[in-house]
């Protein structure tokens, strides 16, 4: 267990962008934190050198991505249809199955240190779960978890169940790696090209879809900052922003 635990979590919204690039970029976090906790095995204790946490906010362009365990079958457009819906497909080396990120959606990049919080990646997730439960709830929304199926959901147990936010994630040396996605004003039309996370019988839906109306630039706005306050009241942390280079 690491005994310089940092709770401090640097903020960043990347505004719109590609998801390749995204995914570049957290790379390069995580793997500078590995790097450090590397180093501080050959350290005595009392110089370890304290490793940092990042979270991250974006918007993607229209894109698929299937997890490492996922199944390609349930990709259900094909190159030319990719091309018409001006969508891109990525395989990517987090858990779970397929899903889409778009334009109206919110997607949340933690890339923390567990060490520094708890070294439990089920508690993890349920700590994501419920960031995503106390956001919507402040929309009049009751967020669920569906056993087994990892995410938030509406209306669990009912024939018209749906999930209104995704979540995959990676960890190595307790690093973690991906997040969620909630549906906002997402275009819903581009789940049709997909069985979402490989669930058949389950539908989806967006904060749009169940307030019956289009949400506003502002509010997309005070929803990333609900976000940030419900992360930082379950995981305990605190958020500075990114300092300009």
């Amino acid at each position: 267990m690491n005994t310089h635990q940092n709770k401090i979590v640097e903020f960043e919204d990347l505004g719109t962008r590609e998801y390749q690039s995204s995914w570049d970029y957290q790379e390069s976090l995580m793997k500078n934190i590995i790097d450090l906790k590397i180093k501080n095995r050959d350290l005595p204790e009392e110089d370890h050198i304290i490793t940092p946490n990042h979270f991250l906010l974006v918007e993607h362009p229209h894109v698929y991505t299937l997890g490492k365990s996922g199944h390609e079958e349930n990709m259900l457009a094909g190159i030319d249809k990719l091309k018409e819906i001006d969508a891109t497909f990525v395989k990517v080396n987090r858990g779970g199955d397929i899903t889409y990120h778009g334009y109206g959606q919110i997607v949340g990049y933690p890339i923390l240190d567990l060490e520094n919080f708890f070294t439990d990646i089920h508690k993890y997730m349920r700590n994501l779960e419920e960031v995503i439960i106390r956001t919507i709830a402040e929309f009049g929304l009751k967020g669920e978890r569906s056993q087994g199926e990892t995410g938030v959901w509406l209306d669990v147990g009912k024939p018209y169940a749906r999930k209104i936010c995704a979540m995959g994630v990676k960890a190595s040396r307790w690093v973690t790696l991906h997040g969620f996605a909630l549906n906002v004003n997402t275009d819903m039309r581009y789940f049709e090209y997909i069985i979402p996370c490989g669930i058949k019988d389950k539908q989806v839906t967006s904060l749009k879809r169940e307030l019956e109306r289009e949400l506003s630039a502002e509010e997309m706005e005070s929803i990333k900052t609900k976000i940030k306050k419900h992360f930082t009241d379950v995981f305990e942390a605190e958020l500075t922003d990114k300092k300009a280079i």
